[in-house]
């Protein structure tokens, strides 16, 4: 059902620098203790074209610079970015702020404009390799104006990033828009909060059930969970793997316009799941195809697997599959709506459109796990009554919600779902008939669920 590009697996060796074809430059970019280290770093990559084509544009090890205004790398063909010390971003709120809203503000905290061949790489030393956005901060103020996006690897044909390490970023961390044949790999993220009263959008966790699957190690006492979407999959022929994301919004979420996408082998935490949209807003046309999520771990999330497009929107989503997947305490393993709304913002909004972003082959196999159902239990993200996430009519027991817009879902299927809730009360699903046009794998009611034969 799922088609993936034979150019995913030639990525590894397409999007290695090519060092011996022809002479090669290493820059070392310059650090001043106490200043900010982009202005350097700009006028050197302006300047001279040999540290924008066959080039190691390197961060020195044991050494912690100072991003302390947007840097955006110019077009860049057989680069490699090596951070071997560490970023930090500024502790002052407000001249992120400042910085975002200036004119060379490229969409991200650290941009690239496109290129060819180039890789963006941490260091596999535990130590070294990160980048500090210093988000506490901004989580206990609640503060949400001018918040950057933290990187944007935008425009990349043949690229690499791995071993890359963010810490507390103060919003969303990275973007792939328009980028193709990428490998993303080995990378973590670590939104966590050291205040529970920090921030309304927040998750209490914890890591002790992950240890027998890791050997990356974190203090397992629970910790407040910051609303940030770790990955931002836009783009064409793109692979995830082994990556770690503890945050508080999507662990993945894959927009409009991505194609060929694989996420597998990794762990997300606290957030809002391996998400496809939103799609569809204000009646745009929206189109993705052949996405699979596979052979992962989600840990206290609110999602598992998640699909949302807008009420009244157009396009398609064709070629879905998420399989493998083991959850553990997450209140809605799988959730697929036609008639999201923003929930933050008001009710369900009048419409007469007729239209409806399609869906079709759609596949959840192999889910096992359990469900948090405990009574009076709210997920960090909830500050209204009902929460955001509210489901009318639903018991909370449900391990599959199919809220499906009539004559727009084909081929929607799920198998192979092991699941119990924390309570012990029978697993649930809500299903209407009424608009499946095929054997959804169980029985399609509000009630216990059933597998059939499809199912099973």
């Amino acid at each position: 059902m799922l088609s993936i590009s034979p150019l995913i697996v030639a990525l590894v060796v397409a999007s290695t620098p090519l060092q011996g074809a022809q002479a090669w430059t290493t820059f070392s970019v310059p650090h001043a203790p106490g200043a900010d280290d982009v202005p350097a770093l700009m006028a050197a990559l302006q300047g001279n074209s040999s540290y924008t084509s066959d080039a190691s544009i390197v961060f020195a090890p044991n050494t912690t610079y100072n991003v302390w205004s947007p840097l955006t790398f110019p077009i860049l063909t057989n680069v490699e970015v090596r951070i071997e010390g560490n970023l930090s971003y500024p502790q002052n709120i407000t001249l992120v702020q400042e910085g975002v809203a200036s004119s060379n503000y490229s969409g991200a905290w650290i941009a690239f404009a496109g290129g060819n061949n180039v890789t963006l790489s941490g260091t596999e030393d535990p130590e070294w390799g990160w980048m500090d956005g210093y988000g506490q901060q901004w989580w206990d103020d609640m503060q949400q104006t001018n918040r950057p996006q933290g990187w944007k690897f935008g425009n990349i044909t043949d690229g690499v990033i791995t071993n890359l390490k963010v810490y507390k970023p103060p919003a969303w961390n990275f973007l792939t828009s328009g980028s193709t044949n990428v490998h993303i790999y080995n990378n973590t993220i670590i939104a966590r909060s050291d205040n529970a009263s920090s921030f309304p959008f927040n998750t209490y966790v914890s890591l002790q059930s992950y240890r027998q699957f890791t050997s990356y190690r974190l203090s397992s006492s629970p910790k407040t969970l910051y609303y940030s979407d770790g990955w931002n999959a836009g783009g064409t022929n793109l692979l995830f793997e082994h990556n770690y994301v503890v945050n508080g919004d999507d662990c993945l979420t894959v927009g409009s316009g991505a194609k060929n996408v694989t996420w597998r082998n990794s762990y997300c935490e606290g957030g809002h799941g391996l998400s496809i949209g939103s799609l569809g807003k204000g009646g745009s046309v929206a189109m993705v195809q052949d996405i699979l999520f596979e052979n992962t771990i989600m840990n206290t999330t609110l999602y598992g697997a998640r699909y949302k497009s807008w009420t009244g929107g157009n396009g398609a989503a064709i070629n879905v599959t998420w399989r493998n997947i083991m959850f553990m305490d997450v209140m809605f393993p799988i959730y697929v709506t036609q008639n999201y709304w923003d929930q933050g913002v008001g009710g369900k909004p009048n419409s007469s459109s007729t239209n409806e972003t399609h869906i079709e082959n759609f596949l959840f196999e192999n889910f096992v796990g359990t469900i948090q159902n405990t009574p009076g239990y709210k997920e960090g993200s909830c500050i209204s009554d009902p929460c955001w996430y509210y489901v009318a009519n639903a018991t909370g027991n449900e391990v599959i919600i199919l809220d499906l817009y009539p004559d727009t879902a084909l081929n929607v299927v799920a198998k192979n779902l092991y699941a119990q809730t924390l309570t012990g009360a029978p697993v649930a699903a809500m299903c209407n008939s009424s608009t499946t046009s095929n054997d959804v794998g169980f029985e399609c009611w509000d009630g216990t669920y059933i597998p059939d034969a499809i199912g099973m």
